[in-house]
């Protein structure tokens, strides 16, 4: 008998992979495609090349029904979930931007004023700026508002210094929160087009990649225009290039193609909404393989590539058109030729491929109200108060000043003024959340203190509330657009916003890829916490902190 358990023991063991196996991968490269729903890459299948979205479909677990967890669907809010697997009730990145009651500001949500940009590259362009959350007073990056350890800091515990970790996006809340507090981090400037970092990571930046940058990559493109990949007649949407609501008339990049990237002060940002910027972090990331010996040795190494590409032109296209689809044959391809490196510099057969996302995206409303839909774009810091103003001067003897800012989704009350006049922060945000509920275009309008007290109906979507909830972060009321609605605030150029709890925003793709796995396509729904978790477990090691996930077995328990 004991011969049997013996001899079924090693069968066990040698049928089964990672958990019993001796053969961890030599590198995890962990790719994140910002605003990549679910449903995005299978739009584009019958034009996926060898080597891309057929690789990971061939080679890999791929899960249809994957979602985040968390109400507010933003870019670091997505990316700190994939990285931790905790929510951002835990993990604290509740938003691209948040009030701080205590600087009386709005404050990036990786800005740090104790460090600088290295090499005095700054990351964006302000005179150009387009993303409204960039709102730092800092030119310093870090990920010390990250309350929870990562999955490469977890890495780093177990395998020491030996462990190569390292970063690369075209956003830096894109670069910083996969790298975590342990690994380097680098991210496109769109003022010059460089890569850049922060002093928490370099003061001075490898001689490689000074080299890098002195060949200025970026400036081919001057001048030139974003073609049609193929011929216009294969696409689906061919026929719906001119549609004057995409894209604002003031960056000069036109809404039809070819798209001209000219030589303004928008130059370097257009590069953002176009595929070039996803190719500059490709070349910047194999660049970074070679030169820093990722993947050589026995001890796992990591490496993040966040694409952001997808986000910036369904920001300005929408999901739904030409760009957006000419993107994604783009970005098929450079998958292919990321993956291609790989396997002649460190080997599939030796890289832990994962693949997902830190939102979805809707179809734009504008879109949806040419097909009959009733639903449009409300700009909620341009809501008419009065109604309000009369209600609170009536019940609390104060006006519409106590609103201190409305930036989406949530509603930030001067606390200490309502402190000051000896009022109930829960009646009057009560009341408000009242008189939001009432405009058209919102669904629900929760108060932090009725979230906080369990005093909301146990629904999908409070759940995504409650898991968005950090009471040091969070505002104190809670809005969500009707479906398909668009919310908004002042200077938002944005034709496509996502953010909402609604299942086009919460839908990713989630691939595993590459070493010993083997072709799955599991329909059954799974949790991006669930991410993190399973990485842990399939190199053996302790979680992140805050991790909340479950293992995925179909990845964990798969017969060689």
């Amino acid at each position: 008998m004991e011969k049997i358990i013996t001899l079924l023991s090693i069968v066990l063991a040698s049928s089964f992979s990672p958990l019993f196996a001796q053969d961890k991968p030599k590198l995890v490269l962990q790719i994140t495609v910002d605003q990549l729903r679910g449903d995005m890459p299978f739009s584009i299948q019958n034009r996926w090349t060898e080597g891309g979205f057929k690789y990971l479909l061939d080679s890999g677990v791929w899960y249809a029904n994957a979602h985040h967890p968390h109400a507010n669907t933003e870019t670091i809010v997505g990316h700190v979930t994939l990285s931790t697997g905790a929510y951002p009730s835990v993990h604290g990145m509740v938003g691209n931007a948040w009030f701080d009651h205590e600087e009386d500001r709005l404050v990036y949500n990786i800005e740090d004023s104790a460090y600088d940009a290295t090499g005095g590259i700054s990351a964006r362009d302000k005179s150009s700026e387009v993303d409204h959350s960039q709102v730092s007073k800092s030119e310093g990056r870090s990920p010390h508002n990250i309350m929870t350890t990562t999955f490469s800091d977890e890495m780093a515990s177990a395998f020491g210094p030996q462990s190569k970790i390292y970063a690369v996006s075209g956003k830096d809340r894109g670069a910083v929160s996969m790298a975590g507090h342990n690994g380097k981090a680098f991210w496109y400037s769109t003022k010059d087009g460089a890569f850049t970092s922060s002093t928490f990571y370099y003061n001075e930046f490898p001689e490689w990649v000074n080299k890098w940058n002195d060949k200025k990559e970026a400036d081919q493109f001057k001048n030139d225009y974003w073609n049609l990949t193929n011929d216009i007649k294969t696409y689906r949407f061919g026929d719906a290039d001119d549609r004057p609501f995409e894209n604002p008339e003031g960056l000069g990049f036109g809404n039809v193609f070819p798209h001209p990237y000219g030589d303004s002060k928008y130059y370097y940002t257009l590069l953002m909404a176009s595929p070039v910027v996803d190719e500059l972090t490709v070349d910047f990331a194999k660049e970074l393989i070679e030169k820093e010996g990722i993947g050589q040795d026995e001890i796992t190494d990591y490496l993040s590539i966040s694409l952001s590409s997808t986000d910036y032109v369904g920001h300005l296209f929408g999901p739904n058109s030409l760009e957006s689809e000419d993107n994604l044959i783009r970005l098929d391809r450079n998958l292919a030729d990321l993956f291609q490196y790989i396997d002649q510099k460190v080997g599939l057969e030796n890289t832990l491929i994962v693949l997902s996302s830190d939102h979805g995206a809707p179809e734009s409303a504008q879109s949806l109200k040419q097909k009959g839909f009733p639903v449009d774009v409300l700009d909620v810091t341009q809501l008419d108060l009065s109604t309000i103003d009369t209600k609170l001067k009536k019940q609390f003897g104060i006006g519409k000043e106590v609103i201190k800012l409305s930036y989406v989704p949530y509603i930030y009350l001067d606390r200490k003024l309502i402190q000051e006049k000896g009022l109930d922060l829960e009646a009057v945000s009560s009341m408000i959340a009242e008189e939001f509920m009432k405009v058209n275009g919102i669904a629900y309008a929760y108060t932090s203190t009725d979230v906080a007290n369990g005093n909301l109906p146990d629904t999908p979507i409070t759940r995504r509330v409650l898991n968005n909830y950090n009471p040091k972060r969070s505002g104190d009321i809670y809005l969500i657009n009707e479906p398909n609605w668009s919310l908004t605030v002042d200077g938002d150029i944005a034709l496509v916003n996502h953010g909402s709890p609604w299942s086009y925003d919460t839908s990713v793709p989630v691939i595993f890829a590459g070493h010993q796995l083997q072709k799955r396509m599991i329909y059954s729904e799974i949790s991006t916490i669930d991410v993190a978790m399973t990485l842990s477990k399939y190199l053996m090691i302790l979680e992140p902190s805050g991790a909340e996930g479950n293992p995925l077995e179909d990845v964990l328990n798969q017969e060689k």
